[in-house]
């Protein structure tokens, strides 16, 4: 006996069901699904710490030398701020 009819013998064995009551369910998608979800929250935020330390340091470092050019080097921050605020909208998205 095969456990999932092709739909003419289903049809002609039982009643139709709705769509979802006849498809095979794979338990662990939401697991996966969910395991995807927290990667890109923790990846993206982890990225942005990153961006934003190594910005810092290039920060720090131009200003001992040409303090003259710190508010020209605070866009890689505030890019680096970015990802940091979007990266958790992606697991609702």
């Amino acid at each position: 006996r095969k456990l999932w009819l092709s739909a003419p013998q289903q049809a002609a064995t039982r009643p139709p069901t709705p769509l979802a009551q006849s498809m095979p369910i794979e338990l662990e998608a939401p697991f996966w699904g969910f395991m995807g979800a927290a990667f890109a929250l923790v990846f993206s935020n982890m990225g942005a710490a990153y961006g934003t330390g190594k910005s810092g340091i290039g920060i720090s470092t131009l200003g001992v030398g040409q303090p003259e050019l710190i508010m020209k080097s605070i866009v890689p921050v505030v890019m680096a701020g970015g990802v940091g605020i979007y990266g958790p909208l992606i697991p609702g998205i």
